[in-house]
């Protein structure tokens, strides 16, 4: 029984250790971001004429004295001192003190509501240095941390009364003298803390809380380490940061301009993270709730604000209280983007139900449970027994569902038959697709269909939302995300299609590095890459937003060029004269609404200013990172009103991903100062890694994977590498 309580004890210490930890960590960002956003708020102090002190004290202060004397503006208030201003004519000790106080309470107004950035161009700032260190210890944590939290809160709450209750139990001579009733409640004390042993045992509560204690109590990063993290993951830091600094926006934006019965519904909805290994915004929980809540829904939101993780929370929620068959249907594009963003974001198994060993998949996810994900093509012949209960039904890019005729639409129709639960993704703003809208209303709520009316569309999308709240939720980038992040970094993940992978197969044997990173094109007709930006550009036009797509290679930019029917401005190629270049972003800036500019990313992404476009497609990774982070800063610049959307199309187990694994490993190593710096900014090479060096690795490390015997090849040529004899 001693060591029974002496356990508990343990416990109940790490448990406090933890939430102190915690609770420090929280601090220093805190202060860190205290520091930062009152740097931002002198330089809107600085920017308020000293007039606006009457707004505060209601017009009873004359201010006449101060502006005379050079005082112009709030700030010049604020760093004055209390005897200088009362040197002023006029001004007694009274005034001098409402003059400040006035002034304190529009600081106070300034740094609350002063928007928090990160400029991935300012390595050398302090403040900013400071708030991403300080994060980096959470955001290495992981996303067991929140869950440690709970758990330590619940220990410490548990064993908070029944501890000390048991102290008699410690020995003989304590329970003598404790009385009857003394050791009666010492002996209920025990049972309890007993029974919350074995609860903590049970759900591994010490091993979450000791690998979250040896997690947060690591060394401090560098700033030159938590830059490099906060750019290899920074949809972890922007969540949060938002968490943090309650940088949530709206409640009513956020809510989708929902009526108030359903909202209240929603946020009553309970959300289980059990299953969960991704922190969400406060806007991405209300739409997994949404979809819990309503049951049969369509989650609209605008590209860039993670309707998959808001999917796949939803369904680790039900995986948590006992379903256990989930099912993705999507694009073929998109599909092992899903697969990896399940077992990435949850920690639910995915199973790919398409190609050669579907039959393998549908058997083992029958038979296991977990995420299956196929596409909307391949769902009339899934072979699933009509005995699996699915939790949840997800159809990704639901527009493409939107003809009743077609039979990908009649398949997802039969499927939202025999399912209870269905959740409808799709960037497309509905309102302006009146007809598709009804359509798909049709699979979830036939009875809701007639509620659909033009009339409702055309008061504007508020207005058109409210109408159909019960099934539709919509979120735009300029509502929700108010301040954080600036860039939305997505990387796109496909595979090859047959005659692609034929061809990069071919390139590997050869050794030609360059037909390697371009061999996903080899065939436009049939290429997964292509399909994805073609899908990318169609969601962007559906949001009247500006695309400009960047490959190294021309015959590439040509390819997609052709996929788009020539709708596309340029190309601008290497060997177009300035002006004619100036000219091509002229016409795509002055353009109205939607449109495409092409580009070779080496050509395109140096001395151009394209903030006209807000979404960034770079057709596959580069050598040179800085060339990439060059392309994107074309467009995340000075004079960019909206948030940019950066999608890196990549083919999994290529030399895509080779070349990825290699140059993050770089990118740690990068100094940042010299990253930054003007000489490498203008010439990538001085601090990129070499593309011989780069191009002989992979392609000898492709050659192995893929058991292919180099070719015999003529004398080596730029962008060919022979395997040499060791």
């Amino acid at each position: 029984m001693r060591e029974l309580l002496a356990d508990a004890e343990r416990l109940l210490a790490a448990a406090r250790a933890l939430s102190a930890d915690e609770a420090a960590a929280r601090a220093e960002v805190q202060r860190a971001l205290s520091s930062l956003r009152a740097r931002s708020a002198r330089a809107d102090l600085a920017a308020i004429p000293v007039a606006r002190l009457k707004d505060v004290t209601e017009g009873r202060l004359r201010l006449g004295t101060l502006e005379q004397a050079g005082y112009t503006t709030v700030l010049d208030v604020l760093d004055a001192t209390p005897y200088a201003l009362q040197l002023l004519p006029g001004i007694g000790a009274r005034t001098a003190a409402q003059v400040r106080a006035a002034a304190a309470q529009i600081a106070r107004a300034a740094e609350e509501t002063v928007a928090v950035r990160v400029d991935v161009d300012r390595h050398d700032d302090a403040e900013t240095t400071a708030l991403l260190v300080a994060l980096h210890r959470l955001v290495a944590a992981g996303p067991d941390l929140p869950r440690a939290v709970r758990a330590a809160r619940t220990v410490q709450d548990g064993l908070a009364a029944p501890l000390p209750a048991a102290r008699p139990a410690r020995g003989r001579l304590r329970m003598l003298v404790a009385g009857r009733d003394g050791r009666r409640q010492a002996r209920e004390a025990v049972a309890e803390v007993a029974r919350l042993l074995t609860e903590a045992d049970a759900s591994g509560a010490r091993l979450l809380l000791a690998q979250a204690s040896v997690d947060l109590l690591r060394p401090q990063a560098s700033g030159i380490e938590a830059w490099a993290d906060f750019e290899l993951r920074p949809p972890e830091y922007y969540n949060l940061l938002a968490e943090i600094a309650a940088l949530e926006p709206d409640r009513v934006a956020a809510e989708g301009f929902l009526p108030d019965a359903v909202s209240a519904r929603v946020r009553a909805q309970e959300l289980d993270d059990a299953h969960r290994r991704v922190s969400l915004r406060g806007y991405q929980a209300f739409g997994a709730r949404f979809a819990l809540a309503q049951r049969r829904v369509i989650l609209g939101d605008e590209m860039g604000l993670g309707k998959t993780v808001q999917a796949i929370a939803a369904i680790a929620h039900l995986s948590a209280r006992g379903d256990r068959h989930f099912l993705v249907a999507c694009p073929a594009s998109v599909l092992i983007n899903w697969t990896r963003e399940v077992e990435s974001r949850s920690t639910l198994k995915a199973y790919r139900l398409h190609g050669p060993d579907r039959g393998a998949a549908v058997a083992e996810w029958t038979r296991t449970g977990g995420v299956a994900v196929t596409t909307i093509d391949s769902l009339h012949r899934l072979p699933v027994p009509a005995e699996v209960g699915v939790g949840m039904l997800v159809v990704d890019e639901a527009h493409y569902v939107k003809n009743p005729a077609a039979r990908r639409s009649q398949a997802v129709a039969e499927w939202c038959a025999r399912t209870d639960r269905v959740l409808f993704l799709t960037g497309t703003p509905m309102e302006n697709r009146l007809e598709e809208f009804r359509s798909l209303v049709g699979h979830l709520r036939p009875d809701m269909v007639p509620a659909v009316r033009g009339g409702d569309a055309a008061a504007g999308p508020q207005s058109f939302r409210r109408a159909v709240a019960p099934i539709y939720l919509r979120r735009n980038q300029e509502d929700v995300l108010t301040e954080l992040p600036d860039l939305v970094m997505v990387d796109e993940w496909e595979e090859f299609s047959p005659a692609d992978l034929a061809a990069y197969r071919a390139a590997v044997a050869e050794g030609n590095f360059m037909a390697m990173r371009r061999a996903a094109y080899a065939v436009p007709e049939s290429s997964a890459k292509l399909q994805r930006l073609l899908e990318l550009v169609e969601e962007a036009a559906g949001n009247g937003l500006k695309v400009v797509v960047f490959s190294y290679f021309r015959d590439v930019v040509a390819a997609v060029h052709r996929a788009l029917d020539g709708r596309a401005h340029g190309p601008i190629t290497g060997d177009l004269p300035a002006a004619a270049r100036q000219r091509a972003v002229d016409a795509f800036t002055a353009a109205r609404g939607h449109a495409v500019l092409l580009g070779q990313i080496q050509a395109g992404g140096l001395g151009l200013n394209l903030q006209a476009a807000s979404v960034v497609i770079i057709c596959e990774p580069q050598v040179k990172p800085t060339m990439e982070s060059q392309a994107v800063g074309r467009a995340h610049r000075m004079g960019q009103t909206r948030k940019v959307q950066a999608h890196r199309l990549l083919t999994a187990d290529s030399v895509d991903q080779r070349m990825l694994d290699i140059l993050r490993d770089k990118t740690k190593i990068f100094d940042a100062y010299a990253r930054r710096s003007d000489l490498a900014e203008s010439t990538p090479d001085a601090v990129d890694i070499s593309e011989q060096t780069l191009a002989r690795r992979i392609v000898e490390e492709e050659q192995q994977r893929l058991a292919l015997p180099p070719e015999a090849s003529p004398p080596e040529e730029p962008g060919r590498v022979t395997r040499t004899c060791r």
